[in-house]
């Protein structure tokens, strides 16, 4: 298995992200495309020592972009939804990382 700092490559805080965090206790990560859950999962119980309920993932595939005549493509990325244990403390994501 990978160390869990390669697996999280960075937490998501957005507005939406972070009002389904107070509310429900779902955190988002932008995660390593290899990553499966059950790794996701574990590398957030090693980083942030709380246990996970559940975890979603999203494959997000990189956009064609033009500039003039030259075409490239963003890279493709992976998120992350986690949701915690019930009872479980709230995360602090710059504790951890």
């Amino acid at each position: 298995m990978k160390s869990p700092s390669k697996i999280i490559i960075r937490p998501l805080l957005t507005e939406k992200n972070l009002i389904a965090k107070e509310k429900t206790g779902t955190l988002a990560f932008e995660v390593s495309v290899d990553a499966g859950k059950i790794e996701i999962a574990k590398a957030v119980e090693q980083l942030f020592k709380t246990k996970v309920a559940e975890v979603r993932t999203i494959n997000q595939m990189g956009k064609r972009k033009r500039l003039g005549r030259y075409e490239g493509k963003r890279p493709d990325t992976k998120k992350a939804y986690v949701r915690l244990k019930k009872g479980q403390k709230p995360v602090e994501y710059f504790e951890g990382l």
